[in-house]
C-alpha cells in the first residue's frame, strides 16, 4: 500500500492545495522541469557556483540560460571589464534589490572593447571549487536565530551525533539586540524552539548543523507562528523533510566553500533515484537566502503578531 506524501487533514495539505498561487512551485511541481535526479543535480551545482547572486536569481539565470557562467549588467561589463554586449545578445531577467527587475548578460554574450581588461578568476572560472573559512558566520547566525524564538544549545555528544531542532518548553524569554551603541538595547522574544548542536564539532560542522536544523524551521516542517514569516507545512512526508533540509544545507555550505556534510547524502539520494521527491523549491531557496543573510548581517527583530506590517 502506497503511503500518502501528505496527510489530507494536515496544514501541509492545505499549503499544497494553494501551490498554483506560487509561481516557482507551479514551475517546479507542475512542469517538473527539475524532477529528474540529473536535472536537480545540475541545478544545485549551478546555484552553488553563482554565489555572488541570491539563490533565487541563480535559478532565474539557469532557467533562461543553463550554460551561463558569469552574468552582470551592461554598466559593469562596460566600466569594470571594458567589454561590450554583442549585437545578437538576449538579456537575462533577474530580480533587483529594492526594485522590480534588472537585465544582465552572460560573459559569453560580451566581447572585448577598446578598454578591455583581463577577466578576473571569478569570471573565467566561476565554478572552481574554493576553500572557505567560517569566522563570525556561526556566532552571527546564532544571534539572529533569537529573532524567531530559537535558542541554540551546544551539548556534549558522540562523534556521530550532529544536532536536532525541537519545540521548547514555554515560559522562557530570549532577548535580541536592536541597537549596539551608544547603549545596547534589546527586545524580548518568547522561546519557541531549541536547536541542539554537538559541542565537540568544529565551527564549520556546527554551522552546517545549524543551517540544516534552521532549514527544517524555515521550510515549515515545524509549523509557523503566523503564516507570514514562513509557511505551515506540518504533515509533509519525512522523505521530503530531509531532502529539503539537506538541499538547503548543501547549498549554504557549498556557496560558502566549507566542508559539506550534505554532499554525501545528496549524492546517495540522487544516484539511487531517477526522480526526486515532490519538494518545494520555493521553500528551499527562500530558506537558503535567509540563512545566508543571518550569517552576514545583524537582522532586525520580526514585527510581532498584531503589529502593523
Amino acid at each position: 500500500m502506497q503511503t500518502a506524501l501528505f496527510d489530507d487533514t494536515s496544514p501541509a495539505a492545505e499549503w499544497d492545495r494553494k501551490a498554483a498561487e506560487r509561481a516557482l512551485d507551479d514551475l517546479f511541481n507542475t512542469a517538473r522541469r527539475y524532477k529528474t535526479s540529473q536535472a536537480y543535480r545540475e541545478l544545485m551545482t549551478f546555484i552553488s557556483g553563482f554565489r555572488f547572486y541570491s539563490p533565487f536569481n541563480a535559478l532565474l539565470v539557469h532557467i533562461q540560460m543553463p550554460g551561463a557562467s558569469y552574468v552582470a549588467p551592461v554598466y559593469r561589463w562596460r566600466y569594470d571589464f571594458g567589454r561590450q554586449i554583442k549585437a545578437d545578445a538576449r538579456p537575462i531577467v533577474i530580480l533587483q534589490p529594492m526594485g522590480p527587475v534588472m537585465f544582465v548578460f552572460d560573459v559569453s554574450q560580451t566581447e572585448p572593447g577598446q578598454n578591455a581588461v583581463k577577466l578576473p578568476p571569478e569570471v573565467e572560472r566561476p565554478f572552481k571549487v574554493r576553500q572557505g573559512v567560517i569566522r563570525n558566520e556561526y556566532t552571527r547566525s546564532v544571534q539572529n536565530s533569537v529573532r524567531d524564538g530559537v535558542e541554540v544549545i551546544e551539548r556534549d555528544a558522540g562523534s556521530q551525533s550532529a544536532g536536532a531542532i525541537q519545540y521548547a518548553k514555554p515560559g522562557k524569554i530570549l532577548y535580541i539586540m536592536t541597537k549596539a551603541k551608544p547603549k545596547p538595547e534589546y527586545v524580548p522574544v518568547p522561546l519557541q524552539y531549541e536547536v541542539l548542536v554537538n559541542a565537540s564539532h568544529s565551527i564549520a560542522e556546527k554551522y552546517a548543523t545549524l543551517a540544516h536544523e534552521l532549514a527544517h524551521l524555515y521550510c515549515g516542517h515545524l509549523g509557523t507562528p503566523n503564516e507570514k514569516w514562513w509557511p505551515d507545512r506540518r504533515g509533509v512526508a519525512r522523505e521530503i523533510w530531509e531532502f529539503e533540509a539537506e538541499s538547503v544545507c548543501y547549498l549554504v555550505c557549498k556557496r560558502m566553500g566549507i566542508d559539506n556534510p550534505s554532499e554525501r547524502y545528496m549524492a546517495d539520494q540522487l544516484n539511487a533515484n531517477n526522480e526526486i521527491p515532490p519538494i518545494s523549491l520555493d521553500c528551499v531557496l527562500k530558506a537558503v537566502g535567509l540563512i545566508e543573510r543571518m550569517s552576514r548581517e545583524r537582522l532586525q527583530p520580526r514585527k510581532q503578531l498584531g503589529e502593523d506590517r
